[in-house]
């Protein structure tokens, strides 16, 4: 496969796309130019927080590949606020 017909699309949680846009945290390009696509249990970080991928789903948009990577909640119990 050439990667650079195949999109990967990671898939977050609610809470982590609300963080995400409050944060103004950008997605890297983790997978530009590398030819292997992340496996489960691969683990990206993200803006300081840590996800893991927990499954893949393979779709076609019609015209190229998708990789959809479902990850694991990022909230760590160190970014928790006690009020």
């Amino acid at each position: 496969m050439d990667p650079q017909n195949l999109r990967i699309v990671p898939v977050f949680s609610m809470d982590d796309q609300a963080w995400m846009r409050r944060s103004s945290v950008a997605m890297p390009k983790f997978w530009q130019g590398h030819s292997v696509a992340p496996l489960v249990g691969d683990v990206l970080r993200i803006g300081g927080r840590q996800f893991a991928v927990q499954g893949r789903v393979w779709e076609h948009d019609g015209t190229a590949p998708v990789l959809r990577l479902f990850l694991s909640s990022g909230h760590a119990e160190s970014d928790t606020v006690f009020g």
